[in-house]
């Protein structure tokens, strides 16, 4: 199901994990992994196409939800700012929303727009894990040391850090990891 409008997602009786990033962060192509599907989330050369809230339910228990970039994207001031406000709107009023993954590109120095985001979801108490993308970009060594500085500056501002996980989509790592992070989260013990 896609649309615009948070009263029109599906109904609330499955948990729901929901991805977003700024634009071109890689948030298709990780959930074009993470469900072995090569064109279940449209990936595309230019940022800013995803437009949408789109559900799609998973093994009939779960929905992953992909979310339209936050950012950087060739659409008119006032498409963004909607954007932004059914944006708000879905994260704030889904009570089944169990995490938002926020996808960081791990190339990048920390970038304002991504630590204000978070931020912001800190001050809403928004439930969300950190991804950072494209990992095989980088060598270990540099991929490291990129998530210790970010970390770093996360502690600038919070006490407890939130869950971070790794992810590449082209050689499929850390796709056990937000697997097993998802199910641990909503399958009830054991």
């Amino acid at each position: 199901m896609s649309n615009t409008n948070v009263k029109k997602c599906p109904a609330p009786d499955r948990p729901e994990y929901a991805f977003i990033g700024r634009s071109n962060v890689g948030k298709s192509s990780l959930i074009n992994m993470l469900t072995n599907q090569k064109k279940l989330a449209k990936t595309s050369s230019r940022p800013g196409k995803t437009q949408l809230i789109n559900h799609f339910i998973i093994n009939d228990s779960w929905y992953l939800v992909d979310l339209p970039g936050y950012g950087y994207a060739k659409v008119s001031k006032k498409a963004r700012n909607k954007f932004q406000a059914y944006i708000v709107d879905y994260i704030l009023q889904r009570e089944n929303l169990y995490c938002l993954f926020v996808l960081i590109d791990s190339r990048l120095e920390p970038q304002a727009i991504d630590l204000d985001f978070i931020s912001w979801l800190g001050e809403k108490q928004v439930p969300f894990a950190l991804v950072f993308t494209k990992a095989d970009k980088l060598g270990k060594t540099k991929l490291a040391s990129a998530v210790a500085h970010y970390k770093k500056e996360l502690k600038k501002q919070w006490a407890e850090l939130p869950p971070v996980l790794v992810s590449s989509a082209e050689t499929g790592l850390g796709k056990e990891e937000i697997l097993t992070f998802i199910a641990d989260a909503h399958l009830p013990d054991n």
